[in-house]
């Protein structure tokens, strides 16, 4: 199709053309273009649908305060819906598609809505869908939610990247008008760090759609020279198509960098978006403002446009809605409108104006004192009707109508930590408040300065202010300085359907029917009615929906209120808030010093919280998993193995009441423990219920070592922070975290001992009468790396546990690899470990569950009398201390061959299977290749007087019943004569 509303001049390259689609059609356009541009070029009006009524829609705006062109862009997995096509650069290959329609745009079924408007009128949902109660689920909400919704998603993973990052500077100006533009300017020769942010593709702002002249510049030309004089600055950092959407405490802002989005394919690993976090000293808004319409009789028709984005797409785009266009206003702005289209050869029908004294010295016919009354055409804008000062009324044809109605300051970043704005009687309009974000100062029209002139001084002065700078400053250019006129003039009176809200079909009958059922508060209104609550936050329609609430209400605006905005300033697609965190970078994956060389043995790898651990090592030849975790088990039983548990939380406690806080912590005393020994500790909650158990090594009077469970290490050290800083804030204790410092590895089976004996510097004895079971110790090894020793074991074998600093973890296990093939050493993995911790009988997480207690554990005896303890007194309270409580037990089936079933419940012998007679749960279970037998765990109500009886374990969900034997916990070496070797 040619492009049949393309103007001459504009911002584009008109040596190159590109090709596009909307809705299954093929159009042309140019770089430069904007697909709302490049649609109206090609005449094409009608670009959605309206949310509630399904009322044909065009643009509105040439701005992110859009709220009618919102489409969904390309196709399969990476289409996009909600996206603004104001803001949507066009490129070659651009698919964009009509949205909240069906079967087509121009012939929507659901356009019925409108039919039936009376009573789809604001809160008719409050009021239809309560009755009668039954028909909700099977009438009332399939159809709504087959009527709700805009956009539509592809349901498909979405296949690019996206990214966060940080950036610091001096000064963060926002907006690249002129005053962003004179603000970056002043700040930059003054050798600021500077981040000039704008969420155009081209810096500018205002200045790229006017026709008049900076310094004897054409505007954008001195928009285009400050940029490249910018650009040459080192200290200046310039951030197109970058929106600030949000600014937060201590001076720091969002901001989201669309990098990919105006290209049709990515290049391999450049994210498509980019959510920055924007440190401060000082920011400097200079965002602008938002041009406000007028009410009036079916004012929402495509072809319906505001004044400023007519001008906007004729002199940055070349481009026109229609070759005959009307205007309406209450202000000069909309006869600049008129002139720079005439001016391009497009037809004025005339400028309606409201004002009596309007003026009238142009080349084309002013309509004075006369209102926009009504306006026809189904899908686009065909007559506008108009209500002359005499009483009589005139019809113009047209096919665009350009309103104007005064200017709004975008105050909403000013707002976002509880800020209130000021109203300005001069403007009609909403500016900034006092109660600014710190650090923050606001510049050009934002402020409410509307020359341009006001604009370049206001930014150079909001430069010098927030920079403190003095001395030489540059010279202002000179720009137009016409001042304000305007007749506040928020809707016609006597309309019936006169759009505020036009994304949620919110009326000025709405905005009064609000008030004449109770809800005026303007919060109350924006609930009531749905007004700013879409896309575009009501950007262009809350200050008139205001005006006429202040006017039934017999107030003024000021006294009416105003709604305040809240992060983000525009839509963000979710993908961008979740940066790279999807898929396995979900969270942040941290691994063992080990995991390079386990990589290398073939390791299978487990999540196991945020770590990745090798869950075992298969070798040729093995084909089932359980092939190699039984190798690894039998190899360290027979001999010795090598396990990374480095993931166990590892907690300094350093002071001189340490000793005595370790004590309140734990259930079990540790004012006595001597130096160079270690002890077994079981912490409690405050209600009584174990939270964690661990060791607790004492390397000298004033030092401790705490190690916790991986799962739990986060959740211990905050609570033995809540304890140090908040129960006995006099203690001399203090407390850091080494978790990651540390690389630590398990050392277990007969042959521990000699492995290790090859690797300690000789001047440390480690033999059984010098480091006997529970002993610890600082040594050396390798020739004087400095490292930890501790005997302890976790697998029910003698067994140590050796950290080195995490630089040295990975050459560390290759040494002990190395050191021990006399000894045929094995390296195993979580699965092996948790294999020896059921065969020992050891409660770790699946036990530790929040729900047991001490007693429960089999554990009752190391919560001390002789001492208070955090949660000591509440684990005794009765319901806790009964005779039947649960108790740990070991369960073995009849047959070795029956599976054992982690979950499984506990039944007597004989009679029903319910939960009331439920006797208990297997919490963990496994394959021992030590007893050649499935084994488990379990929870068994007074199990300690149960051993030998025969029970039924039973898993309905699995449709599993196993003959089980109730035995000690403790299945391998029960009386620690191993570990103690």
């Amino acid at each position: 199709m040619t492009q049949s509303n393309r103007l001459g001049g504009g911002q584009i390259d008109r040596n190159t053309t590109v090709n596009f689609r909307f809705d299954n059609r093929n159009y042309t356009a140019h770089p430069g273009d904007t697909l709302a541009s490049a649609l109206l070029a090609n005449d094409v009006r009608l670009i959605g649908r309206s949310f509630k009524y399904h009322r044909p829609r065009g643009l509105l705006t040439a701005g992110s305060e859009e709220p009618n062109g919102i489409v969904e862009l390309r196709s399969g997995n990476r289409q996009e819906p909600n996206t603004r096509a104001i803001t949507t650069e066009v490129f070659d290959g651009l698919e964009a598609q009509s949205q909240n329609r069906w079967p087509s745009l121009k012939f929507d079924a659901l356009g019925v809505n409108d039919l039936f408007s009376n009573f789809l009128s604001a809160g008719f949902y409050y009021k239809t869908f309560m009755w009668p109660a039954a028909f909700w689920e099977k009438v009332y909400e399939p159809i709504i939610r087959r009527a709700a919704g805009l956009g539509s998603l592809s349901m498909e993973a979405d296949p690019d990247e996206y990214d966060k990052g940080f950036r610091h500077c001096d000064l963060l100006i926002i907006g690249a008008g002129p005053s962003g533009l004179m603000a970056a300017l002043t700040a930059g020769r003054a050798g600021a760090d500077v981040i000039l942010a704008d969420e155009d593709f081209r810096f500018g702002g205002r200045l790229n759609s006017e026709t008049f002249s900076v310094d004897d510049k054409n505007a954008s030309d001195w928009a285009a020279q400050a940029v490249a004089e910018l650009s040459s600055m080192p200290n200046v950092r310039l951030m197109a198509r970058t929106t600030v959407i949000g600014a937060f405490d201590h001076g720091i802002y969002g901001a989201v960098e669309r990098t990919g989005d105006h290209v049709a394919t990515l290049p391999v690993g450049k994210p498509r978006q980019i959510l920055w976090r924007i440190y401060t000293k000082k920011a400097l808004l200079c965002a602008g403002s938002t041009e406000r319409p007028i009410a009036f009789e079916n004012n929402d028709r495509p072809g319906i446009m505001m004044a400023s984005a007519l001008r906007t797409y004729a002199n940055r785009f070349a481009a026109t809605a229609s070759q005959r266009v009307a205007i309406f206003t209450n202000n000069d702005d909309g006869h600049r409108t008129a002139a720079d289209l005439h001016a391009k050869g497009v037809h004025i029908c005339a400028v309606v104006d409201v004002r009596e004294d309007a003026p009238v010295n142009y080349d084309y016919e002013v309509l004075s004192g006369a209102q926009v009354v009504n306006t026809k055409g189904r899908l686009g804008l065909t007559f506008v009707e108009v209500a002359l000062p005499d009483g009589s009324t005139r019809t113009l044809e047209c096919g665009a109508l350009g309103v104007s109605g005064g200017w709004n300051p975008n105050v909403h970043l000013t707002c976002h930590q509880r800020g209130r704005p000021v109203w300005n009687d001069d403007l009609a309009a909403f500016v900034p408040g006092s109660n600014l974000p710190v650090g923050l100062t606001v510049a050009g029209a934002a402020n409410g300065v509307m020359s341009t002139q006001g604009a370049l001084q206001s930014g150079m002065d909001g430069a010098v202010e927030a920079m403190e700078l003095s001395g030489n400053l540059p010279d202002l250019p000179e720009a137009e300085d016409a001042p304000v006129s305007q007749k506040p003039f928020w809707y016609v009176e006597g309309c019936t359907r006169a759009w505020l809200d036009q994304q949620n079909d919110v009326t000025v009958k709405d905005v009064k029917l609000s008030y004449q059922e109770g809800f005026r508060s303007v919060e109350h209104l924006k609930r009531y009615t749905t007004l700013g609550m879409a896309t575009d936050q009501g950007k262009t329609s809350n200050i008139s929906a205001l005006a006429i609430m202040a006017e039934v209400a017999g107030k003024t605006i000021p006294e009416t209120g105003t709604t305040i905005f809240r992060p983000p300033y525009t839509p963000v697609p979710i993908s961008t808030f979740a940066g790279r965190m999807k898929g396995q970078e979900f969270h942040p994956t941290r691994l063992t010093p080990s995991h390079y060389w386990a990589k290398e043995r073939g390791a299978v790898f487990v999540e196991v919280g945020n770590w990745l651990r090798a869950q075992w090592f298969p070798l040729p030849g093995e084909t089932h998993w359980r092939e190699s975790v039984d190798r690894e088990v039998r190899q360290t039983r027979a001999s010795v193995g090598v396990c990374d548990c480095t993931t166990l939380g590892k907690i300094d406690v350093q002071g001189a009441d340490a000793a005595d806080f370790l004590n309140r912590v734990y259930a079990n005393g540790f004012a006595k423990l001597a130096v160079g020994k270690t002890r077994y500790g079981l912490m409690l909650r405050e209600d009584g219920m174990v939270m964690d158990d661990g060791t607790a090594a004492r390397l000298a009077e004033d030092h401790f070592v705490v190690t916790t469970t991986t799962a739990n290490a986060v959740n211990v050290y905050r609570h033995m922070e809540f304890v140090r800083q908040c129960l006995f804030p006099d203690m001399d204790v203090q407390l850091i975290s080494t978790t990651e410092s540390w690389a630590q590895y398990a050392v277990a089976g007969p042959n521990s001992r000699k492995l290790l004996q090859k690797i300690v510097d000789p001047e440390f004895d480690i033999s059984n009468d010098a480091f006997p079971f529970m002993g610890c110790g600082n040594i050396t090894v390798c020739g004087g790396l400095r490292a930890r020793l501790f005997r302890i074991s976790f697998s029910g074998e003698l067994a140590f546990e050796i950290a080195v600093p995490s630089r040295y973890g990975d050459a560390l296990m290759r040494r002990l690899m190395a050191e021990g093939e006399e000894f045929d050493v094995v390296p195993y993995g979580t699965e092996a470990l948790g294999v020896m911790r059921i065969e020992k009988g050891h409660a770790a997480g699946n036990e530790l569950n929040g729900t047991t207690t001490a007693l429960n554990l089999g554990l009752g005896k190391m919560v001390s009398k002789k001492k208070d303890s955090i949660g000591s007194t509440l684990s005794e309270r009765e319901a806790l201390v009964e005779p039947d409580v649960l108790r740990l037990v070991g369960i073995k089936p009849v047959s070795p061959e029956e599976k054992v079933t982690a979950g499984g419940h506990l039944m007597n012998t004989t009679g029903p299977v319910d939960a009331a007679h439920d006797q208990g749960y297997v919490t963990s279970a496994a394959y021992s290749p030590i007893l050649n037998s499935n084994i488990g765990l379990g929870l068994l109500k007074d199990g300690a007087n149960r051993m030998g009886e025969k029970m039924r374990l039973v898993s309905p969900l699995t449709d599993l019943t196993v003959e089980v034997e109730i035995v000690s916990a403790h299945f391998v070496d029960p009386e620690g004569e191993r570990l103690r070797a």
